[in-house]
């Protein structure tokens, strides 16, 4: 588990009114909820290999009504120093998804794509992405 603070969305998660962020232990500890079902958020990053990452950014930026077909049968492998990073935030309910996925550029990762959040039966299936 990656800490949600360190992602470079964090600050887009801090002002998406879906989301309410507490701190605790003196400001060491900071949770993530997803208001509409009261579930913690969980963040997590992954890396991906050059095709693998091109399609996850293609499946991603596709239309929402062409998703389901995208998503079906892909199960992209994790790599260890990859070309694509995908950082997510996942509810521990699953009804909440949100992922940004940046590219090595430059000498550091650069956005990919823009933070997209998917809710309910969609959230569900873009997991599917990120869950092997």
């Amino acid at each position: 588990m990656a800490n949600i603070k360190n992602l470079q969305m964090w600050n887009t998660i801090c002002t998406d009114s879906r989301i309410s962020i507490s701190k605790s232990l003196f400001g060491l500890r900071t949770t993530a909820t997803y208001i509409p079902t009261n579930s913690i958020i969980d963040a997590a990053t992954a890396e991906y290999s050059p095709a693998n990452g091109e399609r996850i950014k293609r499946i991603l930026t596709s239309q929402r009504k062409d998703f389901a077909t995208a998503v079906a049968g892909f199960h992209p492998e994790k790599v260890v120093n990859g070309n694509y990073l995908a950082e997510y935030c996942i509810s521990r309910d699953g009804t909440f998804l949100a992922v940004q996925l940046l590219q090595f550029a430059g000498l550091s990762y650069e956005s990919a794509t823009d933070v997209l959040i998917f809710e309910g039966d969609e959230a569900r299936l873009a997991m599917q992405l990120f869950s092997k």
